[in-house]
């Protein structure tokens, strides 16, 4: 590709960090699993690879395309979407502050609650759907602003772009957790913020069989270093094949996530007007409160919804026990629909509601799966 260009996202996906081997001519990469490297005799690396935890060329390979794809300058590939949050977070100093949501991804907030803390990094967790509430938890000591939209599991839309300016006020990093969305569907380092994260596990490996996360910065700058030093020193790297296996699916990613949209979307409807259900929370619904926001600064609204039975924790096990083509299971963005009780999977200190049951919507038929949904809340009493 003519780096000079600007190409569209469906042509990035295809064909950014794919390259044709130099050796063979093979289209499709090669998994490199060497985790060594020739040296010359004097001494130099004149492939540019030395050990595989500093640089293996299906990693720079994904990296590449990552970085292309959130329209950032770099990129660094992690071996889950947690080891990419930890490296972010290996940035601040003891006596750092971050802002984080209050309806946040437990597994984010275990690292701030539980591995951070104790090395005095403080965290307030606050209702980030409301702006002079973020501004008011603004600290001198503010680092980060942790940015999660849509949330997990209550699907809320904070705006990216008023929080990214309220932490530059502040002398803070904005970074987004854009993992619900996708690059496809919402580009936080264009809304102003400088880093995105992702858990490459879910859309973007799209296919459940594959653990990885990614962390894409809109400059190559010192805060960066941190996070690519935190790669290299921690070693939280991803092996070859998982590499390989991620860039295997970006190019179906754009094609993917508007299936998932299309299908999330009428199973939302559907779920709606379900006498047995009290809320869907999904950005879709047009009276959903964060609708507007989200038709601002998402292209479509994406794969995953959650929905609260009438009846509470009781009535939702129910449905999740009866349901034939739904696999109860905890992750998304696979080609399978997923559902589960996400307070049980979160423990007993979760704040998610009881009756609520969180679905990541897959790329089988819309009916088929409304057909299901119909026949399980019908053993709801």
């Amino acid at each position: 590709m003519k780096a000079s260009k600007r190409y569209r996202f469906e042509t990035l996906a295809v064909h950014a960090g794919h390259e044709v081997d130099p050796g063979t001519g093979a289209v499709i990469a090669p998994i490199h699993l060497s985790t060594t490297f020739e040296r010359d005799a004097d001494g130099s690396y004149p492939h540019g690879f030395i050990y595989s935890r500093n640089h293996n060329p299906n990693r720079n390979g994904l990296e590449a395309a990552l970085a292309a794809l959130e329209g950032g300058a770099v990129s660094a590939a992690f071996g889950s979407g947690l080891a990419a949050v930890t490296a972010i977070m290996q940035g601040l100093q003891p006596g750092d502050h971050v802002i984080a949501p209050a309806d946040i991804y437990h597994g984010t907030a275990n690292v701030l609650k539980h591995l951070f803390a104790k090395w005095q990094v403080g965290t307030s967790f606050v209702d980030m759907t409301r702006i002079d509430t973020v501004a008011q938890a603004i600290r001198p000591n503010t680092r980060l602003v942790w940015i999660e939209t849509p949330s997990n599991p209550l699907l809320q839309c904070v705006d990216i772009a008023a929080l990214a300016e309220l932490a530059h006020r502040a002398g803070a990093r904005a970074i987004a957790d854009n993992t619900f969305a996708s690059p496809v569907l919402q580009r936080p380092l264009t809304l102003g913020c400088d880093m995105v994260m992702h858990a490459t596990t879910k859309y973007l490996g799209g296919r459940s069989d594959v653990l990885g996360g990614a962390v894409i910065a809109l400059h190559d700058d010192d805060a960066f270093a941190q996070v690519r030093q935190a790669q290299l020193f921690g070693g939280g790297v991803p092996s070859p094949f998982d590499c390989w296996l991620v860039m295997r699916s970006l190019p179906t990613l754009p094609y993917r996530m508007q299936a998932h949209c299309a299908n999330a979307r009428k199973v939302a409807a559907f779920l709606h007007e379900h006498p047995k259900v009290s809320v869907v929370h999904y950005p879709g619904l047009p009276d959903n409160p964060f609708h507007a926001l989200a038709s601002r600064q998402m292209s479509d609204f994406g794969g995953m919804l959650s929905f609260e039975v009438a009846g509470g924790k009781d009535a939702a096990m129910t449905v999740a026990g009866k349901v034939d083509i739904f696999t109860r299971a905890t992750s998304l963005g696979g080609t399978e629909s997923l559902i589960e009780h996400r307070a049980s999977i979160e423990g007993p200190d979760s704040k998610t509601p009881q009756g609520l049951l969180r679905v990541s919507i897959g790329l089988e038929h819309a009916d088929d799966l409304i057909d299901d949904l119909t026949q399980a809340l019908e053993h709801v009493q």
